[in-house]
């Protein structure tokens, strides 16, 4: 197994696309041991067949006049946006540009801003729905409604966190307030938002009365966001259209082949059964439930630093769940705090990829938001340190709303 991992490693800094790497160390390990590729095919196809079922103003109005303001804006941009997208990636590309542009505009300079756009990014994949949450469920078998109900509680933690860096941050330099806004102001603004703000209660509530499953839950979304988009405010036209649909097939063909190879790489894995050699490394050295999290953890934290969280998500979640149900761990607390934990891993260089986003939609240096969004980093770890020491923060809701349907 060494020489497969060791391969698959020297792809990867060499540049290649990660599903190209998974496919291509695994196809090479299959023909070293003589197993033939007869299978690789099939596995890889069956790696598809898996279906689980069961705008900145209106923030503004809010906390506009608070130190910071548009720094808090962001945030609750980024809460709200997630009802949307489900993607931290996609909230750092589809509302970065014009945060950071408004702050700009505002006197912040573009590293604050930047790391502020980029550090909001993560609380998408929280709050649901969650593309990496779903993702999570499929491969450890585990409740998505229980999921999406336990990512709240830390999603709004991570908001809050942040809101008081940034707080602090924007009071240390100085950075302007704006003027309060009137109760009038803030009831039409809040009614301008209502139709986008309503699209979490639409997908929660069709997955929860059974109306549709979370994998047709996302059609839902992306057709009521389509609709808004293009009838109510008008704001798509037929060539930006064009546009948005031709990158949805190219991320969707990138994932596609992501997950193919991983499927491919995850049979190899299997029939080495790295999962129970896995599993004896960490019964040898954690024997309690906490000590387990905190070397789970801290694994992830290191590989988040230089490898893509898909990647790590479909490689080591399906090494790490069985391990976690022998400790006791609750699936949803697991998967959680794993996903959190994995986003801020794309904050994280070299690999930080919501760095890369933003530094690309906003045309700021790379190495400017790596200095900037460290300070930002602290309190999206602490929350990591909450939710991993009393596990309620992110099992009472499930808990209370599904009891042990989940």
């Amino acid at each position: 197994m060494t020489t497969l991992f060791g391969g698959w490693f020297a792809l990867l800094v060499a540049g290649m696309p990660v599903g190209f790497t998974l496919i291509v160390a695994a196809l090479a390990y299959m023909l070293w041991q003589g197993t033939g590729l007869n299978f690789a095919g099939q596995r890889m196809i069956a790696g598809l067949n898996s279906f689980p079922q069961c705008r900145s103003e209106e923030r503004r109005a809010l906390v506009g006049h608070v130190r910071g303001g548009l720094g808090h804006v962001n945030i609750m941009a980024s809460v709200m946006f997630s009802g949307m997208s489900g993607s931290a990636v996609a909230d750092a590309a589809g509302l970065g540009q014009l945060e950071i542009k408004a702050m700009r505009d505002a006197g912040y300079d573009e590293q604050f801003s930047g790391s502020v756009t980029a550090a909001s990014a993560i609380i998408g994949p929280l709050i649901p729905p969650s593309i990496p949450l779903v993702v999570y469920g499929v491969i450890a078998n585990t409740s998505i409604g229980g999921l999406f109900l336990g990512g709240i509680v830390p999603g709004l933690l991570c908001a809050i966190s942040l809101m008081v860096m940034v707080y602090v941050i924007a009071w240390r330099r100085n950075y302007p307030t704006e003027e309060r806004s009137s109760l009038r102001r803030i009831w039409s603004t809040f009614w301008r938002a209502l139709l986008p703000l309503i699209t979490p209660f639409i997908i929660i509530g069709g997955i929860f009365a059974g109306i549709f499953s979370p994998t047709e839950a996302a059609v839902v979304a992306a057709s009521y966001a389509l609709f808004l988009g293009v009838v109510v405010y008008r704001e798509i036209t037929f060539a930006k259209l064009v546009i948005v649909l031709r990158e949805t097939v190219s991320h969707t063909a990138a994932v596609g082949l992501l997950i193919m190879g991983v499927s491919l790489f995850g049979y190899v894995i299997a029939r080495e059964q790295v999962p129970q050699h896995v599993a004896a490394f960490f019964l040898a050295y954690a024997d309690d439930p906490l000590t387990f999290l905190i070397l789970v953890n801290l694994m992830l934290l290191a590989l988040g630093t230089f490898i893509e969280a898909l990647a790590i998500l479909l490689l080591i979640v399906p090494v790490l769940v069985p391990t976690a149900l022998q400790f006791g761990v609750d699936p949803v607390h697991f998967g959680v705090m794993v996903v959190f934990n994995l986003m801020i891993g794309i904050l994280t260089p070299p690999m930080g990829v919501a760095l890369f986003v933003v530094s690309k939609v906003a045309d700021i240096p790379f190495g400017l938001l790596a200095r900037g969004i460290l300070p930002l980093l602290v309190p999206l770890v602490l929350v990591l340190v909450l939710i991993t020491l009393f596990p309620a923060l992110v099992t009472f809701i499930p808990d209370q709303m599904l009891g042990a349907a989940r």
